[in-house]
């Protein structure tokens, strides 16, 4: 029996670039090369396992936690290690990997069902385990972390995303038996989120939990909060569908499958599609031939408009690796009026502006602030977009000023920066509540580890 949850605080985004009704078929596309990022595994400082010019193979690892490790992140294909590119301090920005044909990396997954151990093992070896994050502080799990309950985030309710609404027998097998395997590393139960119109069964060992309503309702936070809050001292495991399907396949096949479907979306972008590619895979050629030529600069996102990251067009793709979006840039705008404009084209979530009364038309907003950063107003913003049992903007103020007692009792513990994304977005001061939420979290972990 599932369990139902109704979200009503939050707000979808009606943004032009959407996938067609029904997009099911992905596009094959190959890439030349593929990167990882050490920035998007937070709580992880990376140590190179390999160099410039050494051989690798799908699911070793390149890199591991200079603190413990056991905590790895693999090479998503075969090939040489063409780049390490280094930063200020000689940080690492990027490793770069030249995709060439070659085996990969075997796993022993005969005994992994034995113990909670066992489990562990294959997890981290794999670098699965480095694909999840914890409540709290939103960052990779400890080596040694017991989770008290594991939630599966099943959909993505993000503007413009996309998601599987239909599985197949194996890969229903292959999400059973990874809840199985996830089912070891908890003292707890593990959750599966999924939405109506979903062809998802109930998957034997877990719990689903039935989510209506509009984003943030494919957070993890929002279903940790409505199900069972996290309390200081618990931790408790989030991953998504694509990764949970990744393991079940690891313990199939023995081997690591880095294969990643690919929204492509956006304004931008003449015809939204899917792509079916590799983690960490060039954007340029995803992009090639499909960007509009109406002579406006162009913002490309690694991810949604809300929560993604902005690159270039020859960089890769970013954490969790299944969207794109094309937005204009919005800097070479010549508006009357400026953010004061009075067009009906110009979305926002005021009354004061035309476009709030359009409900069903579709916006093409651009990057710009739109209005100048101002001292931080109590209006009570956050909360219409904020579907946590939490006061929002007294969270933020408690974070600001670095009060800890404060932060807690306010339920820091339950938030990731990615909650806030909403409240970021309607917000009247412009605040960056994801970098604020980020650098609170950040200065907890160390204050009380």
């Amino acid at each position: 029996m599932s369990i139902g949850i109704k979200i009503k605080k939050g707000l979808d985004l009606n943004i032009a670039g959407s996938l067609p009704e029904g997009s099911a078929g992905a596009a094959p596309c190959a890439t030349a090369t593929v990167a990882l990022v050490p920035d998007d595994f937070i709580g992880l400082i990376p140590k190179m396992e390999l160099r410039e010019g050494d051989s690798v193979k799908a699911g070793q690892p390149l890199f591991h936690s200079k603190l413990d490790e056991r905590l790895k992140i693999v090479s998503p294909a075969s090939g040489t290690v063409k780049a390490v590119v280094r930063g200020e301090r000689r940080k690492i920005l990027r490793v770069v990997v030249e995709v060439t044909d070659g085996p990969a990396e075997t796993f022993d997954v005969k005994n992994v069902f034995k113990n909670r151990e066992s489990a562990r093992a294959l997890l981290l070896a794999s670098g699965q385990w480095a694909m999840m994050r914890q409540r709290p502080y939103d960052i990779v799990p400890a080596a040694d972390a017991v989770f008290r309950d594991i939630f599966v985030t099943g959909f993505d309710s993000a503007p413009l995303a996309w998601y599987r609404t239909e599985f197949s027998a194996d890969e229903i097998a292959d999400m059973e038996a990874a809840v199985k395997l996830l089912a070891l590393l908890t003292d707890g139960k593990v959750y599966v989120t999924r939405r109506e119109g979903m062809k998802l069964p109930e998957l034997k060992g877990a719990e689903t939990v039935d989510v209506a309503g509009p984003h943030p309702a494919s957070n993890a936070g929002t279903a940790i909060a409505a199900v069972k809050p996290v309390n200081k001292g618990e931790t408790v495991g989030c991953l998504d569908l694509p990764t949970l399907v990744r393991i079940g396949r690891l313990l199939r096949t023995g081997t690591l499958d880095c294969t990643t479907t690919v929204a492509v979306t956006g304004s931008e972008v003449k015809e939204p599609c899917l792509i079916s590619t590799l983690i960490g895979a060039e954007i340029a050629p995803l992009l090639k031939g499909n960007l509009k030529e109406d002579g406006r600069h162009k913002r490309i996102i690694s991810g949604n408009v809300l929560t993604g990251t902005a690159v270039a067009e020859d960089a890769y793709l970013r954490l969790p690796y299944r969207q794109i979006t094309v937005i204009p840039e919005g800097d070479d705008v010549d508006e009357f009026m400026g953010w004061a404009s009075l067009s009906p084209s110009k979305q926002s979530t005021s009354p004061s502006f035309p476009g709030h009364f359009l409900s069903k038309k579709l916006f093409s907003p651009d990057a710009r602030l739109l209005g100048g950063r101002r001292a931080m107003i109590m209006s009570g913003q956050y909360d219409k977009v904020f579907p946590m049992d939490i006061l929002p903007e007294y969270l933020i103020k408690a974070i600001i000023a670095r009060d800890i007692d404060r932060m807690e009792q306010l339920g820091i513990y339950e938030v990731a920066p990615e909650d806030f994304a909403l409240a970021e977005y309607v917000d009247t001061s412009k605040l960056e509540l994801q970098k604020i939420v980020r650098e609170g979290l950040d200065y907890l972990r160390k204050e009380l580890s």
